[in-house]
C-alpha cells in the first residue's frame, strides 16, 4: 500500500485499519484535489479497493474540509474510527450512518466549525466518543441523544462560550452513565477560566417571552375582559363609540377571533360578564345613566336586557368589578360624579339590587376587589384623595385605611406573587407605583415613570407575571416581574402596532395558545400572542 501514501498501519483481530493520504494528483471518489496538493478536500469517500471488513481506519492529516452524510457506508464492520489534525468546516448529519458496530470514535486536534445535530445519530454501540481540542465554542443540542452505551466523553481543549448554548451539556452531563470531561469557558469574559462541572444550570436565565401582533379588531374600546362560558373562552368589549358591548369568540377554522353577539349600550364604560352554571349575566355601565343588566338564561338564547341597574345613584359610571362576599355575587360601580355614589349590588333573586352606597362625593374613578388576610376588601381610587381600603365586616364594607404618599391615582390592580399582594397604581401625572402588602398597610416598592398613563395593568399571562404601563403620548411598556429581585423589570416596547391611548388589558388561553388584547380609546383594539422563546436551543 506504499503506493497509496500510507502514514499507519492498525491491526485490529482479524481485520486491518489503514490510516492513508491519497498519492500526489489522484483522489477518491468524490473527492477533487487541487494541481499542486495530494490533499483530499472533499467528502472522505474510500478508494475502491478499501476491505468491508475494515476494524478501524484513521485519517491524519489528509486535509479532508468536512464529512458527508452517509462517508463511511461501504465499511459497516468499523470499531475504530479516528480523525487528527484536519481542517473540517462541518460534520454533517448522518455522516457515520451505518456504522452500528463503532465502538470507538476520536475526532481530536482539528478545526471544526460546526457538528450537525444528528451528526451521531445510529451509533448504538459507541462507548468511547473524544471531541477534544477542536475548536468548538458550543455544541447542537441533543447530539448525544441515542447514545445510551457510552462510557467516556471528552471534550475538553474547545473553547467553549458558557452562555445559554452550553445549558443543555451541564443538564445532561449529571444524568448519562459516562465519565465526561468538559474542561474549561473561553468566555463571557465573567467566566472565562472556569470550569464547566463547576458552573450551576439553576444561574442561567435561559427563557424569554414575547408579545407579537397578531389580530386588529377595528373599533375603539374603553374595557375588555375575558371569561369562559360553556366551556369556550370569550371576549367582551365595551365600545362606547359604537354603543355596544361586543362579545367575540374563537373561530377554530379561521384560527382568529371573530363577533358572537353585540348588545347595544350608547356611551358605555365597562360591560362585567358573570357566569353562574348556564346563565350569563353581563352588567352594561352607561355613562349619564341607563345602566342594565343583561342576561342569558340557557344556552342558545340570545343576551337580553333584564333590569335597570340602580338609575339615581349611579350618574356616571367609570369602571365595574364583580366580587364573592358571603358567596353571594355582587358587582361594584365606581362612579365619578359629585351627585352620584360607588354602590354595591348584589343578587337578590332574579335581579342584582343596591346593598351599599360607598364613599359618597369622592368621584371615584376605579375600583379594585381583593383579599387581604382572608378577608375581602375593596380598594377605591378617586380624583379627590388618596385610595381608601375598604373591608367586608358584619354584611358591609367599612374604611379600614388609606394608601398614604399616593396622591392623584387614577387606577389600581392587584396581583399575588410569592405569598404576596403587590399594586400597580396608575398616575397619569406622577409615577406611577408598585407597592406591597405589609399586614397592616401597603407601602412603596417601585416607581415608573408614566406620564400620560390611564393603565397600569398587572396580568399573569401562562406562568409570566407580566405589568403593562400603557402611555397616551409614548410606547406602552411591558415588564416582567423577577422573582429573584421581587421587581418588574422592562421586558418590551408592545408594538408594532402601537397602541393608540390604551384603557385596559386582558389576556385568554385558547388550545395552549395566550393571547393579551389591548383595549384602546383613540385607535383599534389590538390582539398580541404570547410567546416562549428558549434561548438554549
Amino acid at each position: 500500500m506504499g503506493g497509496a501514501g500510507v502514514l499507519l498501519l492498525l491491526l485490529a483481530g482479524a481485520g486491518v485499519g489503514v490510516a492513508w493520504r491519497p498519492p500526489k494528483g489522484k483522489c477518491p471518489l468524490s473527492c477533487s484535489c487541487s494541481k499542486d496538493s495530494a490533499l483530499c478536500e472533499g467528502s472522505p469517500d474510500l478508494p475502491e479497493n478499501f476491505s468491508p471488513t475494515l476494524l478501524s481506519l484513521s485519517f491524519v492529516r489528509t486535509g479532508v474540509t468536512q464529512l458527508k452524510a452517509g462517508s463511511f457506508l461501504r465499511v459497516p464492520t468499523l470499531h475504530l474510527l479516528l480523525f487528527t489534525s484536519n481542517s473540517f468546516s462541518v460534520i454533517e448529519d448522518d455522516a457515520f450512518a451505518g456504522l452500528s458496530h463503532l465502538q470507538y470514535l476520536f475526532i481530536e486536534d482539528n478545526e471544526i466549525g460546526s457538528i450537525s445535530k444528528n451528526a451521531l445519530r445510529g451509533l448504538r454501540s459507541l462507548t468511547h466518543l473524544s471531541l477534544a481540542n477542536n475548536n468548538l465554542e458550543t455544541l447542537p443540542r441533543f447530539l448525544f441523544r441515542g447514545l445510551e452505551t457510552l462510557t467516556h466523553v471528552d471534550l475538553r481543549g474547545n473553547p467553549f462560550q458558557c452562555d445559554c448554548r452550553v445549558l443543555w451539556l451541564l443538564q445532561w452531563t449529571p444524568t448519562v452513565n459516562a465519565s465526561v470531561g468538559t474542561g474549561a469557558c473561553a468566555g463571557p469574559p465573567a467566566l472565562a477560566h472556569m470550569q464547566l462541572r463547576h458552573l450551576d444550570p439553576k444561574t442561567f436565565k435561559c427563557r424569554a417571552i414575547e408579545l407579537s401582533w397578531f389580530q386588529t379588531v377595528g373599533e375603539s374600546a374603553l374595557g375588555v375582559e375575558s371569561f369562559s362560558y360553556q366551556g369556550e373562552p370569550h371576549i367582551v368589549l365595551a365600545q362606547p363609540f359604537a354603543g355596544r358591548c361586543l362579545i367575540l369568540t374563537w373561530d377554530y377554522s379561521l384560527q382568529r377571533f371573530r363577533p358572537e353577539e353585540e348588545l347595544s349600550a350608547p356611551s358605555v364604560v365597562s360591560c362585567k360578564p358573570l357566569v353562574l352554571g348556564l346563565r350569563l349575566f353581563v352588567l352594561a355601565a352607561r355613562l349619564w345613566g341607563g345602566s342594565q343588566l343583561w342576561a342569558r338564561p340557557s344556552p342558545g338564547l340570545r343576551l337580553a336586557p333584564t333590569q335597570a341597574l340602580a338609575p339615581r345613584r349611579l350618574l356616571r359610571p367609570n369602571d365595574a368589578e364583580l366580587l364573592w362576599l358571603d358567596g353571594q355575587p355582587c358587582f361594584v360601580v365606581a362612579d365619578a360624579s359629585k351627585a352620584g355614589s360607588t354602590t354595591l349590588l348584589c343578587q337578590d333573586g332574579p335581579g342584582f339590587y343596591p346593598r351599599q352606597s360607598l364613599h359618597a362625593w369622592h368621584r371615584d374613578t376605579d375600583a379594585e376587589a381583593l383579599e387581604l388576610d382572608g378577608r375581602p376588601h375593596l380598594l377605591l381610587a378617586s380624583a379627590s384623595q388618596r385610595p381608601v381600603l375598604f373591608q367586608w365586616l358584619g354584611g358591609r364594607f367599612e374604611r379600614r385605611t388609606d394608601i398614604p404618599e399616593a396622591e392623584d391615582v387614577y387606577a389600581t390592580r392587584h396581583f399575588q406573587a410569592g405569598g404576596d399582594v403587590f399594586l400597580c397604581l396608575t398616575r397619569y401625572i406622577g409615577d406611577s407605583m408598585v407597592m406591597r402588602w405589609d399586614g397592616s398597610m401597603f407601602r412603596l416598592l417601585q416607581q415608573l415613570p408614566s406620564r400620560g398613563a390611564h393603565v397600569f395593568q398587572p396580568l399573569l399571562i401562562a406562568r409570566d407575571q407580566l405589568a403593562i404601563l400603557g402611555s397616551d403620548f409614548a410606547f406602552s411598556q411591558v415588564f416582567h416581574l423577577e422573582p429573584d429581585k421581587g421587581l418588574l423589570e422592562p421586558l418590551q416596547e408592545l408594538g408594532p402596532p402601537a397602541l393608540v391611548a390604551p384603557r385596559a388589558f386582558a389576556h385568554i388561553t385558547i388550545a395552549g395558545r395566550c393571547f393579551l388584547f389591548a383595549a384602546c380609546f383613540k385607535g383599534p383594539t389590538q390582539i398580541y400572542q404570547h410567546h416562549e422563546l428558549d434561548l438554549s436551543a
